[in-house]
C-alpha cells in the first residue's frame, strides 16, 4: 500500500529528514511502525506568499518496500550493425547509449575537441581575444550543452521518457537529487565529468569515436543515404543519425546542395541581460535580506506581447556568467552559464523576440532565416571588430537609445565596448526588445535600470532551419535521420536527448 502526501516547510528544514518523516506520518494520519519505507518524489519552492517554503511530494509505503528511483542499464559489448552518429552533443550521446543498450555499434563522428582539451582552447580563446572556429562554446564533445547552466527541465513530455533520461544522467554521474527537483540543474562545472563518463561507456562497449572529425559529403546510393565523407577523405559506411546542432552553417548548407528538404524556420533574438544576483533574490523572494542562508539564488521566467509579438526571457543563468558563443571569426554572439551552485554575483538572461519566417520574404528559401542570423551577428561584430569583444549598454540607456558613457561591471568573459545597440537590430526587433523592458520592470519594479547591463547578441536560441522528415519513420530520406536541436525537433539538453533515443530507435527498426 502507497499513501501519497504533500507537506510545506521551511526552507531551513528542508533537509531535515527526520522532521519531514514526521510531518508526513501526520498529514497521510498514519502511525510510524506501520511505513515500512518513505521516499521524497519532488521537492519545488513555493514562494508566493511569506514566509517562503519547500513544497515536497512524498510516498509513504506499508507493508512494502519504495522501488529505486532509478534502475542502471546494463551495457553490454556491441555485435550487431554500425549506425553512425555526427554530433557529440546530448543527442548525438544519448543516441550511442541507446544504440548500445540494444546490441548495436555507434560510430561518432565530432568536428570537435574532447570536453578536457575543448576548456583548454576554450581558456586560450579567452586569453587571447581570438575566436577557435574548431572548438569553442559551441562545438566539440557534449555540443553547446556541455558549458552551459545544464537545465534539465523540459515540458516536452510527449517526446518520451524524461525520467529515462534524468536516470541515465545520475548513472553517468549527476547527482540523484535531479530526479526530485522541479527544476533540476547540473552545472558547467558537473558536465564535463558526466559527459566524459558518457564517452566511457560508448567506448568499453565497443563503440567508436572520431574527434576533430569533420563530415564534407553524404554518400548516396540510389536515393539511400548509406555514409558519409570527412574532410580528411575518409569514408565512414551506415545509416547516419544527423545530431550536428543549431550552429554548424555549413552542414545546412551541404544538405541545400543534396537537396535534402529543408524549410526555415522562426527562431527568437535579442540581447542578454545581466543584473546583480542579490537584486533578483530581493525582488523575488520579497525580502530586502535576498535569499538567506537556505533559499538557492533566484531566478525569474518573463513574458510579454509587444506589437502582437512574443518578447520572454530565455536561459536564465542564476548566478552565473555570460560567455562568447561564437563560432566564425568576424561574428559576435553570446550565450550564458551557470556552475552547479549558482553562486556567482550576477544572474542573467536572454532577452529575446520572435522573429518570423514571413517578415523575411524569402518563402522559398530554406536557408532565409539562417542567412538573417548570420547578418546579425556580423553587424554585431562590426560594431566591435575585435575578436571575441561584445558591444554592451547600461539597460536604461538601451530603452532610451542612448549610448553608455560606461559600463558597470560585468561577468562577461570577455572585453565588452560600450556601443548602441539598436543599431544592430532592424527597427521592429528593437522596438518590441525596449518594449519587452518596460513591461518587465512593470513586473518587476526596479527591473530596468542602469546598474544592468546588456550584451549583444543572443541569436542563437533555436535552429533557424528544419530538416524535415517523416513523422514516423523520422527520416528525411531513406538511412538519414535528422536530430536534435540542429534538426529542429528539440529545445535544450533533455528534449535533444530524448530526441536522440527516438532516432536512435528509429535507426534500429530501418536496420531491422
Amino acid at each position: 500500500m502507497i499513501k501519497k502526501v504533500n507537506i510545506k516547510v521551511l526552507a531551513q528544514d528542508a533537509e531535515n529528514i527526520e522532521k519531514i518523516k514526521k510531518l508526513a506520518f501526520y498529514e497521510a494520519n498514519v502511525s510510524e511502525n506501520k511505513v515500512t519505507d518513505f521516499q521524497i518524489t519532488k521537492k519545488s519552492i513555493d514562494s508566493r506568499r511569506l514566509p517562503i517554503k519547500i513544497d515536497i511530494a512524498i510516498s509513504l509505503y506499508i507493508g512494502e518496500k519504495a522501488p529505486s528511483l532509478y534502475n542502471p542499464i546494463v551495457f553490454k559489448k556491441s555485435e550487431k550493425q554500425k549506425v553512425l552518429i555526427v554530433g557529440m552533443g546530448p543527442a548525438g550521446l544519448f543516441a550511442g547509449l541507446k544504440l548500445l543498450e540494444n546490441g548495436f555499434t555507434p560510430i561518432l563522428i565530432e568536428r570537435g575537441e574532447k570536453v578536457e582539451d575543448r576548456r583548454k582552447s576554450v581558456a586560450k580563446m579567452i586569453r587571447e581575444n581570438q575566436v577557435n572556429e574548431r572548438s569553442n562554446y559551441c562545438y566539440g564533445e557534449g555540443g553547446a550543452g556541455a558549458f552551459s547552466d545544464g537545465k534539465l527541465f523540459t515540458r516536452s513530455k510527449k517526446r518520451g521518457n524524461i525520467y529515462e533520461v534524468l536516470s541515465l544522467f545520475v548513472q553517468m554521474g549527476a547527482p540523484s537529487s535531479i530526479l526530485t527537483d522541479s527544476h533540476p540543474h547540473l552545472g558547467t562545472d558537473k558536465l564535463p565529468s558526466i559527459i566524459k563518463n558518457i564517452r566511457n561507456t560508448i567506448l568499453d562497449n565497443g563503440g567508436e569515436i572520431y574527434y576533430n572529425t569533420k563530415m564534407s559529403d553524404l554518400i548516396i546510393k540510389n536515393d539511400e543515404i548509406i555514409g558519409l565523407k570527412t574532410e580528411n577523405n575518409d569514408s565512414f559506411y551506415g545509416p547516419i543519425i544527423l545530431a550536428t546542432g543549431h550552429s554548424c552553417k555549413d552542414i545546412y548548407q551541404l544538405l541545400y546542395d543534396k537537396n535534402i528538404p529543408l524549410e526555415a524556420k522562426s527562431i527568437a533574438i535579442g540581447v542578454r541581460v545581466e543584473h546583480k544576483q542579490s537584486f533578483i533574490d530581493q525582488v523575488q523572494y520579497k525580502s530586502k535580506n535576498g535569499r538567506g542562508k537556505y533559499l538557492p539564488p533566484a531566478e525569474y521566467r518573463l513574458v510579454s506581447n509587444v506589437n502582437s509579438r512574443g518578447v520572454f526571457s530565455f536561459c536564465m543563468c542564476p548566478g552565473g556568467f555570460v560567455v562568447p558563443s561564437q563560432t566564425e571569426r568576424e561574428h559576435c554572439l553570446v550565450n550564458g552559464m551557470s556552475p552547479s551552485t549558482r553562486g556567482g554575483k550576477w544572474a542573467n538572461s536572454a532577452i529575446v523576440t520572435e522573429v518570423r519566417v514571413e517578415d523575411l520574404n524569402d518563402d522559398n528559401n530554406p536557408l532565409a532565416m539562417l542567412n538573417f542570423q548570420h547578418d546579425i551577428e556580423k553587424r554585431t561584430y562590426d560594431l566591435v571588430q575585435s575578436g571575441i569583444a561584445a558591444p554592451a549598454q547600461r539597460l536604461q540607456d538601451f530603452v532610451n537609445k542612448v549610448e553608455s558613457k560606461d559600463l558597470p561591471q560585468s561577468s562577461y568573459l570577455g572585453p565588452l565596448v560600450s556601443k548602441d545597440l539598436n543599431l544592430i537590430f532592424p527597427k521592429e526587433i528593437g522596438k518590441c526588445l525596449r518594449g519587452g523592458f518596460i513591461s518587465f520592470n512593470n513586473k518587476i519594479p526596479g527591473f530596468v535600470n542602469n546598474d544592468a547591463i546588456v550584451i549583444a547578441s543572443e541569436t542563437r536560441t533555436s535552429s533557424p532551419v528544419r530538416i524535415l522528415r517523416d513523422k514516423d519513420t523520422l527520416m528525411s530520406i531513406k538511412g538519414l535521420f535528422p536530430c536534435g536541436e540542429g534538426a529542429g525537433y528539440a529545445g535544450g539538453i533533455v528534449s535533444s536527448a530524448l530526441d536522440g533515443i527516438n532516432c536512435a530507435l528509429a535507426a534500429i527498426r530501418y536496420i531491422s
